[in-house]
């Protein structure tokens, strides 16, 4: 049995584009018979737009002076 790829539209890249790590596993499970490159592109577009979006956090969090551990709470 020969596996034959058809190709799909690169609209399915705007999957892990707007729904992250979330949207490249969703577009992974529908591409990986039909276009399995499209696919595991997919899955590391998702991937990668996770850690810079955590990178991206990590650096405007820290860059808040007035963010502290204790928050002035008094108990």
């Amino acid at each position: 049995m020969e596996h034959t790829e058809k190709p799909r539209s690169n609209a399915w890249f705007l999957l892990p584009v707007f729904l992250g790590i979330i949207g490249g596993i969703i577009a992974f499970f529908i591409l990986r018979q039909d276009d399995p490159r499209k696919a595991r592109n997919c899955l590391y577009l998702g991937v990668v737009l996770m850690i810079i979006g955590i990178i991206f956090n990590i650096l405007v969090a820290s860059s808040i002076p007035g963010l502290d551990s204790g928050f002035n709470v008094n108990v």
